[in-house]
């Protein structure tokens, strides 16, 4: 594959335990623990991401012929659409309905994570373009015999220069907490509306008066009996909600001991005992909530672990945003706005490709629309308000 005068090969991986890690992580970089090695890994030497699930590594690596690894992509082969938050059951059923197999695809994302950023992973001083990389995984899944590639929650330029290599486009939205240079929750609360200060003060007064304690654990912190406790959470959630536990109990485990202080754990216990955790990931910028469990019925108490500790948390590690995963428009009155998401998609069906686009070029306006009028729900102090 040309790329200037370098000429490079792509080949693609079952496990993620091929590759070096510090080859990896190289081009992956430091920001987002979610495309990791060490995140990653965990998922799959844990038996979360593999034949199990049905997330089937096919991880893409680019090479120079001097055999220097130049770009890597998460990437897996699938037989369904769960797990991705990026909802593509509807293409599937046409495809079929036409005659064709969507199953197998391929998906570029961190399973089960509904967390953006970098999915087209490459060295910094590479030279190598994001079409390169695009253009490779287009000729594997022409290899392969499959229908289609999906980059799903990538970084903005990531989504432009995918558009502009051919691929289709797509916006999503999620609600994210934003650091207006706050430091202190107080002074975060000060930029609210009276209204809404008074609603948010009320909701963590009545969560921390309910005979709850509350701590926050990292790095050696955390020990068997703290995973124990919030892998119970974690099933009870995922029985009432969805049925099907994708993370197994070692992957927490894993999480730990390979991530370090990167795992922010938050309780909270009921006479010494846990009755509720949040679990999030720490980057360079950002704080990122992904698992929620509690047993028992505490007011606020999902409020008080997921959104407002983990503010207090990013205030004060200097962090610019917490984004508290997917869906959850009651987010915005706890002050976390409408921010769009990316995914970009390449099929190879030309008349499903043609039909996806016109649906795509009506929903991007309208996914548009949808947030800037969630945005005029905004808690926060609008000039004038007299306040």
């Amino acid at each position: 594959m040309p790329d200037g005068s370098a000429t490079l090969t792509l080949t693609l991986h079952r496990a993620i335990g091929e590759i070096q890690a510090a080859e990896w992580d190289a081009c992956a970089g430091t920001g987002n623990p979610f495309v990791s090695h060490a995140f990653l890994s965990a998922l799959e030497d844990s038996g979360s991401a593999g034949s199990r699930t049905g997330w089937l590594p096919q991880h893409a690596v680019l090479r120079t012929e001097g055999g220097r690894v130049v770009a890597v992509a998460p990437m897996y082969a699938k037989s369904h659409s769960y797990g991705e938050y990026v909802f593509d059951h509807g293409w599937a059923h046409a495809l079929e309905r036409a005659g064709g197999n969507y199953y197998p695809k391929l998906q570029v994302a961190a399973p089960f994570s509904p967390v953006p950023g970098p999915r087209l992973l490459r060295q910094p001083d590479c030279g190598v373009p994001v079409a390169t990389l695009a253009t490779a995984l287009e000729q594997a899944c022409r290899s392969l015999d499959l229908s289609s590639v999906h980059v799903t929650f990538c970084q903005e330029d990531e989504w432009r220069e995918l558009g502009e290599a051919g691929w289709l486009r797509r916006l999503g939205m999620q609600f994210h907490w934003e650091n207006d240079g706050y430091g202190t929750f107080e002074d975060f609360l000060a930029a609210l509306s009276s209204r809404k200060r008074k609603v948010l003060r009320r909701e963590r007064r009545d969560a921390n008066t309910a005979g709850l304690t509350f701590q926050t654990l990292s790095g050696r912190d955390l020990k068997e009996a703290h995973w124990d406790a919030f892998y119970r959470f974690y099933r009870s959630t995922v029985d009432r909600k969805w049925g099907s536990a994708y993370l197994s109990r070692q992957f927490f485990s894993l999480l730990g001991e390979r991530l370090g202080d990167r795992v922010v754990l938050m309780l909270a216990e009921n006479n010494g005992k846990p009755v509720a955790g949040a679990l999030n990931l720490a980057g360079d910028e950002a704080l990122y909530g992904r698992n929620w469990g509690c047993r028992g019925d505490w007011p606020f108490l999902h409020f008080e672990l997921c959104y407002y500790r983990a503010i207090d948390w990013a205030i004060e590690h200097g962090l610019k945003r917490v984004e508290a995963g997917a869906q959850g428009r009651h987010k915005i009155q706890r002050g976390y706005l409408p921010r769009p998401t990316f995914s970009a998609h390449w099929i190879a069906h030309s008349g499903l490709r043609r039909a996806i686009a016109n649906f795509l070029d009506e929903e991007r306006p309208a996914m548009r629309a949808d947030m800037a009028a969630l945005a005029e729900q905004s808690p926060f102090r609008k000039a004038g308000d007299g306040e």
